[in-house]
């Protein structure tokens, strides 16, 4: 590929993205005005660029109204729990959308693999959870699920891309190495997942993820397809004067710290 094309490659890529992260602004009213409650749930391969494509949604948005949601490993009391207790306490109120990076979906994926629950837990979970997000939906929570794919080639070169670049090296994880090692495990294990919680009412939609760029333009058109938003029309807003400034105002001289310039 020459430099010129490339460089309208780019181009075309910020261009898009751009008018998409608009459109999601005029999504970001309606939810507020309409308090709509909307559930984003991303899973997929490991370096298959979840990250790169909830940053790019909500880059420009309130996280006060687009909400990221990464759970870190349960607690020992959470462990003792009901395994989706710790996930509804991170549904969404009125006029908020919660994106989740990774989900309730740990246990037929991650956990299974690696032997963090039974056999068993794991049938049982995928029996039920269509049931219980048939129930989200009922209760009026729209529920989209995202999976994320990558070739074994270009998740390769992205995990050598975490290991060489300071940038990137904390990315890399003891369970991403796992992943790698473990490919047709996760894949015995996904395709069942996918299999057998993939409904009418809640359906998987599949992101091809090797070219991310793509993949985001992608993803977030078919995300912005899905909801029946309206554009809210924006309120014009005057900022009229500044008061004056009184005339007992002394300005403080008092030394302050001052961050130096360097550039």
């Amino acid at each position: 590929m020459s430099i010129k094309s490339h460089k309208a490659r780019s181009w075309n890529y910020e261009d898009e993205l751009r008018g998409l992260q608009v459109e999601l602004a005029h999504l970001q009213a309606w939810v507020v005005k309409s308090g709509a409650r909307i559930v984003v749930v991303f899973e997929g391969r490991d370096a298959a660029g979840k990250g790169g494509m909830i940053k790019r949604i909500t880059e420009r948005l309130s996280p006060r109204v687009f909400r990221i949601v990464a759970l870190p490993t349960p607690t020992d009391r959470q462990k003792t729990q009901l395994y989706m207790q710790r996930y509804m306490e991170q549904m969404p109120a009125a006029g908020e959308v919660v994106i989740f990076d990774r989900s309730w979906y740990n246990r037929p994926g991650v956990e299974r693999v690696m032997g963090f629950c039974s056999e068993r837990d794991a049938k049982r979970y995928l029996e039920l959870t269509p049931h219980f997000e048939a129930y989200m939906i009922d209760s009026g929570v729209m529920l989209v699920k995202y999976f994320l794919t990558v070739s074994e080639e270009e998740q390769e070169k992205r995990f050598r891309r975490r290991m060489h670049d300071p940038l990137r090296q904390w990315k890399l994880s003891p369970m991403d190495i796992e992943s790698y090692r473990r490919w047709w495990d996760y894949s015995v294990a996904y395709d069942e997942m996918l299999r057998m919680t993939d409904t009418p009412q809640s359906p998987w939609w599949i992101v091809p993820s090797d070219d991310k760029k793509h993949a985001r333009i992608n993803c977030i058109s078919h995300l912005l397809s899905l909801i029946p938003y309206e554009k809210i029309p924006f309120k014009k807003t005057v900022l009229g004067k500044r008061n004056k400034r009184p005339k007992r105002y002394v300005p403080d001289k008092a030394e302050r710290n001052v961050v130096p310039a360097i550039s």
